[in-house]
C-alpha cells in the first residue's frame, strides 16, 4: 500500500514547490512542442499568483541561437499576474523563430496547468 501511495505522489512531478514558489516544469506537458531542434523545456516559477522567473532546462537546440532566445526572453513574463502572462503577446527573435515560438508556448502551457491545478 505505501509502495503504491509513494509512486502515485512521484508520478507527477509536473508542478511542485520550492522556496515559497509553485514550480511548473514543461518537460511532460510541453514534450510535444519543438523548437528547432528538439524540445525546449522550462521551469516556471509562480509566487503570490505572479511569475518570479522562468529557467530554461536542457535543451538539444543550438547552443548559440537558444542562447539569444534565452537572453531575449527569459524575463518578459517575470512580475505579470499569471493570467496578464498568459494573455501577454511575446515577439519571437529573428534567427531563431521555431525555438521562440516553441519558448511561449511552453511558457502559456506551464500558466495553463498552474491555473487548473492550483
Amino acid at each position: 500500500m505505501f509502495s503504491l501511495l509513494l509512486m502515485s505522489f512521484m508520478a507527477d512531478e509536473t508542478m511542485t514547490k520550492e522556496n515559497g514558489a509553485i514550480v511548473i516544469n514543461t518537460t511532460e506537458i510541453g514534450k510535444n512542442v519543438e523548437g528547432y531542434q528538439g524540445p525546449t523545456p522550462l521551469k516556471v516559477y509562480i509566487k503570490n499568483n505572479k511569475v518570479e522567473k522562468i529557467e530554461f532546462l536542457k535543451s538539444p537546440e543550438t547552443p548559440k541561437y537558444y542562447d539569444r532566445v534565452k537572453k531575449f526572453l527569459q524575463s518578459k513574463w517575470d512580475g505579470l499576474k499569471v493570467k496578464e502572462a498568459r494573455e501577454k503577446e511575446v515577439d519571437v527573435i529573428t534567427g531563431a523563430t521555431y525555438s521562440s515560438e516553441a519558448v511561449i508556448e511552453n511558457v502559456r502551457l506551464a500558466l495553463d496547468y498552474y491555473q487548473s491545478h492550483k
